[in-house]
């Protein structure tokens, strides 16, 4: 009777301890993650590609991610996007990525399309977009586009820029004769003549420079409002099951946003981001007259939740999105708050109120 009661009670041991077992081993497995996956909505440049611009291209060069993870075996994998930010949110449909650096307008879109995303940090705010013409062109202005071939890269944070820049002009696309390029394609198609003008971004600089296009127009010379941001966001299944990561990426990303703000880096920064194929020249005449500080910020401040709001508001407007977006409870701001306080940097970048001026 004995021997039967000690048996029955080892099989009842060992029941629960597979059981225990079944339990435990997959979220052992579920808290540390083998591989983080970034996506870029960018194309990269180089062997291993890599790209500039932004704090959160910092980052990636400086491998501030895979430092922070080196100890615990977690690999981590950039994956960069020729389609940028629309095939950014094709890959966040399928759940192949975990973060995403990506514009305004195409996780706007992503969100009004069902895509369940927390934005964590702004990286690369107040940039501007350029719109350059061949240099033998007789297009001065904006409004001189009117009826004109022009390139428009239509789903990424440009367009909503050059629709508010037309209409500021009392144009919008139908007066133009718009062609949807890539930034690269544009810039082919630029050179060759093969386009009357191309809406871009940093990369008209080195056409200029070359002598093969004139740029006639710089969005953030006419304020803020004329400005698209870049952030950093979470999906929101990957931030329920690992928080604790979620964290450490934003801390590694706010110690590249601190290095890239500061003036003592400038000439370094420069040259960082040049192996982006991107030149060092470039990189000087984007940010002429800037503070870095302004430029590189990390900060979800009232600047920032405004134009959200407003690139919703604009993409509803002009039928880019059949629904209204919400932006409030978007922001997932306690990872940022928490990384801003661990590096003493609460006070190190300047907030600004809806309108774009200095808070305070």
């Amino acid at each position: 009777m004995a021997n039967r009661i000690r048996r029955t009670f080892t099989l009842v041991k060992s029941v629960l301890l597979a059981t225990a077992l079944a339990f435990t081993v997959p979220q052992a497995h579920a808290d540390k993650p083998a591989v983080i996956r970034i996506g870029v909505a960018q194309q990269g440049a180089g062997d291993p590609p890599t790209f500039g611009g932004s704090p959160a291209a910092t980052v990636q060069q400086l491998q501030l991610v895979e430092k922070e993870f080196a100890a615990d075996g977690i690999k981590v994998e950039w994956l960069f996007f020729k389609g940028a930010g629309p095939a950014v949110n094709e890959a966040i449909a399928d759940k192949s990525l975990d973060f995403a650096f990506q514009g305004d307008l195409p996780s706007v879109l992503g969100r009004a399309n069902g895509l369940k995303t927390r934005i964590l940090l702004e990286s690369g705010v107040r940039v501007g977009v350029k719109i350059a013409v061949p240099p033998d062109s007789s297009v001065q202005s904006v409004k001189d586009l009117k009826g004109r071939r022009v390139s428009i890269f239509r789903g990424t944070n440009l367009q909503l820029v050059a629709d508010n820049v037309l209409a500021a002009n009392q144009l919008d696309e139908r007066d133009l004769r718009v062609i949807n390029l890539d930034s690269a394609s544009s810039l082919a198609a630029l050179s060759s003549k093969g386009i009357d003008a191309s809406v871009n971004d940093y990369h008209l600089y080195k056409l200029r420079d070359q002598g093969l296009a004139k740029i006639i127009y710089e969005s953030q010379k006419d304020g803020p409002q004329f400005t698209r941001q870049s952030h950093l966001l979470v999906l929101d299944d990957f931030d329920r099951a690992h928080p604790d990561i979620v964290q450490r990426v934003v801390n590694a990303f706010v110690k590249g946003a601190q290095w890239s703000s500061d003036e003592a880096n400038r000439d370094a920064l420069f040259k960082l981001w040049a192996k982006s194929g991107v030149s060092y020249a470039s990189w000087q005449a984007e940010f002429a007259d800037q503070p870095l500080k302004s430029r590189n910020s990390p900060l979800v401040d009232p600047f920032i939740v405004a134009r959200y709001k407003a690139v919703a508001s604009d993409a509803l407007k002009l039928k880019l999105i059949r629904q209204p977006v919400e932006v409030d409870g978007w922001f997932e701001t306690r990872y940022l708050d928490n990384a801003l306080r661990a590096q003493s940097l609460e006070h190190y970048w300047t907030r600004y109120d809806a309108q774009g001026k200095p808070l305070g």
